[in-house]
């Protein structure tokens, strides 16, 4: 259930980049049982990690101070609504419900007289297109190769997991 206080809180870790080089202003935390239990900041510049957005940190952060990958029931609060990139991963998680502050346009909008060397080298519409379409389907060239061989160890992988439940 939403909660304005942890919102709140997305904004302030957001409002970081104004002062800590290497930051962008996307800010998030997770909430499980009330409680934040991570927290993020978008450190892609700093880390030199294309993945390293608000959200992504913040979910890492959960997942090691919880001690799981599992993050069913917990909440993530945004300081923007999230990119395709972090909605896959929120899925990964488990994350149940997702507030935000911010959406895509208002970040747009917020950038759009920024010179190109400042702004976010993602361009929105293409991540969005390329994550909602088969592999098939996507702009990026793709081709696959060796897949017996991987399917051989995914087969393999799944035997030895199931002998050890």
């Amino acid at each position: 259930m939403y909660n304005e206080t942890f919102l709140r809180r997305a904004i302030e870790i957001s409002a970081k980049a104004l002062e800590t080089p290497g930051t962008e202003p996307f800010g998030a935390v997770i909430v499980k049982d009330g409680k934040i239990v991570g927290e993020g900041i978008n450190r892609s510049v700093m880390n030199h990690d294309p993945t390293s957005h608000g959200e992504t940190e913040a979910i890492r952060d959960a997942c090691r101070n919880l001690e799981t990958v599992d993050l069913r029931g917990c909440e993530l609060y945004s300081s923007c609504e999230p990119c395709a990139l972090c909605v896959a991963a929120m899925n990964i998680a488990g994350i149940a419900a997702l507030y935000y502050a911010a959406d895509m346009a208002q970040a747009g909008g917020a950038i759009a007289d920024l010179p190109e060397a400042a702004r976010f080298p993602v361009d929105v519409d293409r991540l969005t297109h390329e994550c909602g379409h088969a592999v098939t389907e996507r702009i990026m060239p793709s081709e696959q190769h060796l897949d017996v061989e991987a399917t051989k160890i995914l087969h393999d992988w799944a035997s030895l997991a199931r002998s050890r439940v």
